[in-house]
């Protein structure tokens, strides 16, 4: 059985759907969980106390936590939190980035101003707060963390420039930060999940998000949190289903030095046949 004990996480986003999930399930495997959430809406506006609930649910299961309401995009607000979990439990070994927000329009009718936000909140917000995490399990030689990638990132959807290019950012993040934290035992992975949250209401029929809750998500992230988890690997779930995406290549075909335009071309099915492709990586 994987636990936690002993074992300092923090969640971002931990508020409700999926985030709530995944922190009373590390506490109920005994880690002491920093629940961060800002409390906002769907589209990251406004602020409330969400965080101060689950960190309830997991006291009143005789658990461990703390709550955080500092957004994921303010880098002073992230190193507090930081600074708050080791003030509390001494250690950090688990940071599950899973904040984030929504702001949906076809990419001629979007705003910029609505494609930044959607970017700072989870890239940067990402990026921030395992840049504050980093140094602590670097030290400590010990560290796991899980980016939130997507479908809509790794495939595209229509209406989600903003967050699909925001979702495949991150796995870029998460192939440099494998390599970086391999030899201090700091372990970089991404979760792509499809699940029934208030970010996904609307946009799928329900009788298909009736069979996506959250909770057929939280197996998937328990494992690449634990000690046996592997390191820079895109772990695909959806309602109890599991499978590993990977970027692959095709065999190279020699075209020469002199190649042309034309040449590419004339050599395209051959060079675009992904029969005998391997992942890279």
């Amino acid at each position: 059985m994987i636990s936690f004990a002993g074992k300092t996480a923090i969640v971002t986003g931990a508020g409700g759907g999926l985030g709530r999930c995944y922190a009373l399930e590390l506490a109920r495997r005994g880690a002491r969980v920093v629940v961060n959430d800002l409390g906002g809406a769907a589209d990251g506006r406004g602020s409330g106390t969400a965080a101060d609930a689950v960190v309830a649910e997991i006291v009143a299961m005789g658990g461990e936590a703390i709550a955080n309401r500092a957004s994921v995009t303010d880098r002073a607000g992230v190193a507090a939190m930081v600074e708050q979990a080791m003030s509390a439990f001494g250690r950090i070994d688990i940071l599950v980035n899973n904040a984030g927000i929504l702001r949906d329009k076809s990419f001629m009718k979007m705003e910029l101003d609505d494609a930044q936000a959607v970017l700072d909140v989870h890239l940067m917000g990402a990026f921030n707060c395992t840049k504050a995490v980093w140094p602590v399990m670097m030290e400590q030689e010990y560290g796991r963390i899980v980016m939130t990638t997507s479908p809509s990132g790794l495939y595209g959807n229509f209406g989600q420039a903003n967050y699909g290019a925001a979702k495949m950012g991150l796995v870029g993040l998460m192939n440099t930060l494998r390599i970086e934290g391999a030899k201090r035992h700091v372990h970089v992975n991404a979760i792509s999940p499809v699940a029934a949250t208030r970010m996904t209401a609307g946009l799928m029929p329900q009788e298909q998000l009736d069979k996506l809750g959250p909770e057929h998500i939280v197996p998937g992230v328990v494992y690449l949190c634990s000690e046996g988890a592997p390191s820079g690997a895109i772990l695909q779930a959806a309602g109890g289903s599991f499978s590993l995406a990977a970027i692959v290549e095709s065999p190279w075909v020699e075209l020469g030095p002199q190649a042309s335009a034309d040449d590419v071309a004339a050599q395209w099915e051959r060079i675009a046949d992904l029969t005998n492709a391997r992942p890279r990586g």
